[in-house]
């Protein structure tokens, strides 16, 4: 008699449906849920997100996954997806409801000096970087492997809690294609998944134009670059003026490995 057993196939609309069951009830908490939704056949258009999207083919040892992880992102598996400082959690659609949580170490102090530098005077604005408008030198700048601003494999982990064995499942790799597809429309995002400063990239002569002393000030030009990137309108004067940077004080986090699997077959999701 053999020793596992294949869970029975549930249709993706069954699975949909359950899982929406679910999401409705933890929005009945209260709790925020994001939705990845995919229009048409690109899962991310802008230059980061592409960019994002272009960097997880380098975890060559992964490839195997990645196919069924854009799979799972297109059909709208991705119910819930939460980006951090450093942490992506998101709630993926399969035979139940499954938990992902990944992990991304924070850049290298000396590496993201290295970066600055190389741009120095070669990014005009907040709005240029968000919206990836910058020549393709500093474009190679910011995305070549190894000394760049995109994650390594190494810098990076992840955890689900579906019964796969595998290195790296296809809900988490729905999960690192849904993040490409937020960074599209929150490009802001990428720089605290990485808990960087964006704007310490704008050039010295960007500097003269957007002064960067007394409290909160950088975060207002940051909000009123971001009205632009995006066609909105920002309540900036709102803000209190002597509100603690966001970013002091933070403390860098470990990299979670990814949580052991029990021994045993393994199961279709």
């Amino acid at each position: 008699m053999a020793w596992y057993a294949w869970r029975p196939y549930v249709p993706i609309a069954e699975r949909h449906e359950n899982a929406a069951r679910e999401i409705a009830q933890l929005r009945g908490t209260g709790r925020p849920i994001a939705p990845v939704t995919i229009e048409g056949r690109a899962i991310a258009r802008s230059f980061w997100g592409k960019a994002w999207c272009d960097n997880l083919q380098r975890y060559t040892r992964l490839a195997n996954r990645l196919p069924r992880g854009r799979t799972y992102v297109r059909n709208g598996s991705v119910l819930d997806l939460q980006l951090g400082e450093g942490t992506a959690h998101a709630l993926v659609s399969g035979s139940e409801l499954y938990r992902v949580s990944v992990t991304i170490a924070r850049l290298a102090p000396r590496r993201w000096k290295a970066l600055v530098g190389e741009c120095a005077g070669r990014i005009g604005s907040l709005v240029e970087l968000l919206q990836g408008k910058f020549s393709r030198a500093v474009m190679q700048t910011l995305i070549r492997p190894k000394t760049g601003l995109f994650p390594s494999p190494r810098e990076i982990a992840f955890e689900c809690s579906c019964p796969d064995q595998a290195a790296l499942c296809k809900h988490i790799a729905a999960t690192l294609y849904g993040i490409g597809a937020r960074l599209d429309t929150e490009p802001e995002l990428f720089f605290r998944l990485r808990r960087v400063d964006q704007l310490d990239l704008i050039s010295a002569a960007s500097h003269a134009t957007l002064p960067t002393t007394g409290r909160g000030t950088r975060k207002r030009i940051a909000d009123s670059a971001l009205a632009e990137v995006f066609g909105i309108e920002l309540d900036v004067t709102a803000m209190a003026p002597d509100a603690p940077s966001r970013a002091a004080g933070r403390r860098s986090s470990g990299v979670a490995s990814r949580r052991a699997r029990p021994t045993g077959g393994r199961a279709s999701q």
